[in-house]
């Protein structure tokens, strides 16, 4: 089944990105005419193809907003030490307002002390620990761009259709640091009552059947079915998998889902476009935070 034949409202990702780029190139526009331009650095070590193209993506979109993007390409042989040292640069350039480094690394490099050498105020990855403890204490300030995206469809979804997240039985499948843990510490602060399943949970189907909000992000293809879903319920896939005939699908089967439920974003065109459109949100927030008008050194 095609996804525009679906009964289901979608949940439109390019839609709200494009939106959402249109906002943030007005705040760039104010930066610029303040002679400050927002900076981001990405950093890819290696050839994975994947990594190549979400960087691409991502310098595509820096451009359309009018943020300055600079890539380090690196070889696949780069040393820890060669790398922190790359990162510590960044860190001290005072051009470049988001950094991150794209993931996965190669095998000999340590991803949790990389990523913790990011400097707190350019993390626009919202990965770093201090960061993740600001989300955690209710007080956010660079948030996962994943999470963040996701709540940006949400509340798109809110204000198209009167739908509220107050309240509701949210369950959120996966764990990760990157998406699942702090997509449901944004879901408590947004009033949801949050349960978070993960691939060893007993029963998912019996939880699901109860959730008004499902965010998929356990990584398994379609494996959340439409008949364990309730008619009432928003889902939000966050997974992305390529299947043998090189189609894309989610970590929902989204054809018995699309045909049961009330909203769901669709894959490809749902969150992939929200995560890059709120890194550059996170990036424009970093600048105006450190360089904007009135911003104190």
């Amino acid at each position: 089944m095609a996804a525009g034949s679906s009964p289901a409202r979608l949940i439109d990702g390019k839609a709200i990105a494009k939106a959402t780029r249109r906002r943030l190139k007005g705040r760039v526009n104010a930066l610029q005419e303040a002679g400050v331009r927002p900076g981001l650095a990405v950093i890819l070590v290696g050839e994975d193809p994947a990594s190549a193209i979400y960087v691409r993506n991502k310098e595509r979109a820096c451009k359309r907003v009018g943020i300055a993007s600079t890539l380090v390409r690196l070889p696949a042989e780069t040393s820890q030490a060669d790398l922190l040292a790359r990162i510590d640069a960044i860190n001290n350039d005072p051009e470049i307002d988001g950094l991150l480094v794209q993931l996965p690394l190669p095998d000999h490099l340590d991803d949790d002390a990389i990523t913790a050498r990011v400097a707190d105020d350019k993390d626009v990855d919202g990965f770093g620990v201090n960061n993740l403890g600001a989300l955690t204490a209710g007080r956010p300030t660079l948030v996962a761009c994943t999470p963040a995206g996701v709540m940006e469809m949400l509340h798109q979804h809110g204000e198209d259709t009167g739908w509220s997240p107050v309240g509701k039985n949210a369950v959120v499948i996966g764990r990760s640091i990157t998406v699942g843990k702090p997509m449901s510490l944004l879901l408590l602060s947004a009033h949801c009552t949050v349960t978070i399943c993960h691939s060893r949970t007993v029963d998912l189907a019996d939880h699901l059947s109860r959730a008004d909000l499902v965010v998929a992000a356990v990584g398994v293809p379609e494996l959340v079915r439409g008949e364990w879903l309730s008619p009432e319920a928003v889902v939000i896939d966050v997974g992305i998998h390529r299947r043998p005939d090189g189609s894309l699908c989610g970590d929902v089967h989204f054809d018995s889902a699309a045909e049961r439920v009330a909203a769901i974003s669709p894959v490809p065109g749902g969150v992939g476009p929200m995560t890059v459109a709120m890194l550059l949100a996170n990036t424009v927030a970093a600048c105006e935070r450190r360089r904007g008008p009135g911003a104190t050194a």
